[in-house]
């Protein structure tokens, strides 16, 4: 039997561990879980985006036990900025090494290099992954690529299917997007196409937090209390790394700080908080009323629509 769709309005709140919250993390697990069986039954060579953030390792977690006892049947893809912080990439690794998974690593650094990109003016090297993502994905063609988007992240991604349909240039076409009832999936695409899949669409930040303390997942560390130094930039407290900064004018502080994203240094925000535990982060979260893109992501201000152009041109 498959599972039952989850509706918006039945999703918990930040309220740990009832059990009506239980019960419903169940049938998002339960969904996430077909979606993976799904692509697998319809697909040829999918493939998980995995950077060490806590959506794309809540994914790996759900692919892992989708397949139980057998191995996650597809790579892992990390479009790598050069600008991570040193404790996602040390966590990348070691759970790659401890599941025996096979990594695929596109390196924005070898496309400036050889020229296919320019550096930025303003440093950012998240605006420069569309093209080492389209590239990898055609040279390996991988037809089916699973991201953590999730749809109360941001206004675009509310807008996304959970099977996404891509052209053959990897753009986003809102219009050809397919109605999607019942839990049936639509994965059928021309040659050269592609399909992203989003098996945490229905998810929300709380529910994410709310299943990582049931499942008792393991984060990177940044995720949670830790001393930083870190300076003010457009209202975000940014940390010193390969990426630059601070400016003349920009003081550096040691604040207690913890992320809720993870991403290209130059462009994602610290958030001061004494959140040390998954239970502490949980109530922290729950008196928020901005997601983590919008408190913490500079990428995503640069225009209102900053997020749906860099979809149109092929980015998750």
């Amino acid at each position: 039997m498959r599972p039952a769709r989850v509706r918006r309005d039945e999703m918990t709140t930040l309220e740990p561990a009832t059990d009506a919250a239980q019960d419903n993390l169940a049938a998002l697990e339960s969904e996430a879980i077909h979606i993976f069986r799904e692509v697998a039954g319809e697909f040829d060579r999918p493939v998980i985006l995995f950077s060490g953030g806590k959506d794309s390792t809540l994914l790996l977690h759900l692919a892992i036990k989708a397949f139980w006892p057998a191995p996650v049947p597809f790579p892992l893809l990390h479009v790598d900025t050069g600008h991570n912080f040193d404790e996602v990439i040390d966590f990348r690794d070691r759970v790659v090494e401890q599941h025996g998974l096979r990594l695929v690593v596109a390196k924005v650094q070898d496309w400036i290099d050889d020229g296919r990109l320019e550096e930025r003016a303003d440093g950012m090297r998240n605006p420069l992954q569309t093209t080492p993502l389209l590239d990898t994905i055609a040279e390996n063609k991988f037809d089916a690529v699973f991201g953590g988007g999730r749809r109360d992240e941001e206004r675009a991604r509310a807008k996304e299917r959970i099977f996404s349909l891509r052209n053959a240039f990897g753009q986003w076409e809102p219009r050809r997007q397919r109605p999607e009832l019942w839990n049936l999936y639509n994965g059928r695409h021309r040659p050269g196409e592609q399909v992203r899949v989003f098996p945490l669409s229905n998810w929300t930040e709380a529910d994410v937090w709310n299943y990582i303390a049931r499942e008792k997942v393991e984060l990177p560390s940044i995720y949670y209390a830790h001393r930083r130094e870190v300076y003010q930039r457009d209202g975000m407290w940014l940390a010193e790394g390969p990426w630059g900064g601070p400016r003349p004018d920009e003081v550096v502080r040691e604040l207690t700080v913890r992320y809720r994203t993870v991403g290209d240094g130059s462009c994602t925000g610290a958030i001061e908080s004494t959140a040390a535990t998954v239970d502490e982060v949980i109530a922290e979260v729950s008196a928020s009323r901005l997601t983590e893109r919008g408190a913490t992501r500079a990428d995503d201000r640069m225009s209102e629509a900053a997020m749906e152009d860099r979809k149109r041109e092929g980015y998750f």
